[in-house]
């Protein structure tokens, strides 16, 4: 519960708290200067004091794992703000609005946007070369790199191995139709009700479906973020599949939309096959008792077609620093040191958060890890949700007209006619 309201909130972008900075009494050409702004990063150690804030388990843990920063820099002091997931939002607004922000924030990745216009962009020679060109996107708000990746998120799928092997599977689903096979299969287990739980309804149900969706090269924004795009080929087919398997009865159309209730059917074995990110490792493993590990598995998501590639989406977290810090420097370093691969493991280690660092994951705590290893395959493939203001609001009217098309409301075709509807009407605000 706690990672699972973590992960929620982090990808959430709330039209409440849109940064209308000349709003709160600051223009936005003072909003938008930094005069201050780190071009080169030197190579002295950190000093000064260097202000923090971070949200929920990793403000709460980090308080702590910074003394190692402080060993390595003595002349530096960091002070770590928690701030709880629920009110974060309000404080950044606050914060920006009177320029008494900290040097240095954690920033949920499809945030990025909403604050932008606050954030120092990355020194030119800070080396982000060992991260995924999707996860650098996620950062990258007009034109200017303004974070860095620090954890992340993203999707595989989940099944249980000691049902599959009653349905006759001994191997992970490939393709769609090998997805669909298997999920068939497997519904016609005693106790089984549904060969797959897919999201309906509720927060970002919309978003649980996307990795079909961007597997199928579909993109719900054009390349300049001006504009929405629903209604696509690509999102259409994406959508008619997901809507088969509500169609064919393999997967519950009206499911509870409580958390953790698609990993209490997983466990049960009501629904052995789900899509999950990677504390659903943990938490399905608590709910399945002693033992329950050795009965399941994780693979990457299935491609299109055979010698295909699938795509997931990615969520997580990036560290930035507010145009309004006085010590920049100290405060690009510290971000430096966090993000590098040993510090990545050793928060692995400390909160199970998985590492951007691609050279993280050659550490032999995360490559052991077999049921690990399918996150890493994954995250070589993965495509951000839009980077932009009104995401938030867009993405609560698409889960509405997601749920309608699941539960066979409205056709495909209308729902993704109502999804452009809307999103026309609001609008990127980019």
């Amino acid at each position: 519960m706690r990672k699972s309201l973590k992960t929620v909130l982090a990808v959430v972008t709330s039209i409440a708290a849109l940064v209308s900075v000349a709003g709160c009494g600051r223009s936005d050409s003072t909003a938008n200067k930094d005069s201050s702004a780190v071009s080169e990063m030197d190579s002295s150690k950190a000093k000064g004091n260097i202000s923090v804030w971070a949200m929920g388990n990793e403000g709460e843990k980090m308080r702590n794992f910074v003394k190692g920063f402080e060993k390595e820099n003595p002349d530096a002091k960091v002070t770590v703000t928690s701030i709880p997931w629920t009110s974060y939002k309000e404080k950044f607004q606050t914060a920006i609005a009177a320029g008494t922000g900290p040097d240095l924030v954690m920033i949920g990745n499809t945030d990025m946007a909403t604050y932008g216009s606050a954030l120092s962009e990355v020194p030119k020679n800070f080396n982000l070369s060992d991260l995924d060109k999707g996860l650098k996107k996620s950062a990258f708000v007009k034109n200017k790199q303004i974070g860095v990746p620090w954890y992340v998120d993203t999707r595989v799928v989940f099944y249980r191995t000691d049902i599959a092997k009653q349905a006759g599977w001994d191997h992970a689903p490939t393709t769609w139709d090998e997805l669909k096979e298997m999920a068939t299969a497997m519904k016609k287990v005693p106790g089984v009700d549904y060969g797959i739980f897919i999201p309906v309804g509720g927060f970002d149900s919309f978003q649980a479906m996307m990795p079909f969706g961007f597997t199928n090269g579909a993109d719900l924004v054009s390349k300049d973020n001006k504009k929405y795009t629903f209604d696509t080929p690509e999102l259409k087919g994406a959508m008619n599949y997901v809507a088969g398997y509500f169609k064919d009865g393999l997967a519950d159309p009206s499911p509870e939309v409580t958390p953790g209730y698609d990993m209490a059917q997983f466990a049960s074995g009501k629904a052995p096959m789900m899509i999950g990110g990677p504390t659903t490792i943990g938490q399905v493993s608590d709910l399945g008792g002693s033992g329950f590990g050795d009965k399941f598995a994780t693979a990457v998501l299935p491609a299109k077609s055979k010698g295909g590639k699938s795509t997931s989406y990615v969520g997580g977290c990036n560290f930035s620093v507010f145009k309004t810090s006085k010590n920049k420097q100290s405060a690009w370093k510290f971000i430096k040191w966090f993000t590098s691969p040993k510090t990545e493991v050793a928060w692995y280690k400390a909160t199970t958060d998985l590492p951007a660092s691609s050279k993280a994951w050659q550490d032999q705590t995360l490559a052991t890890d077999t049921k690990l290893t399918a996150f890493h395959k994954q995250l070589s493939s993965t495509h951000s949700m839009p980077v932009t203001t009104t995401w938030g609001q867009m993405g609560s009217a698409a889960d509405k007209v997601y749920e309608k098309i699941c539960k066979g409301q409205v056709s495909v075709d209308d729902g993704l006619k109502q999804m452009q509807q809307q999103a026309d009407s609001i609008g990127t605000g980019m």
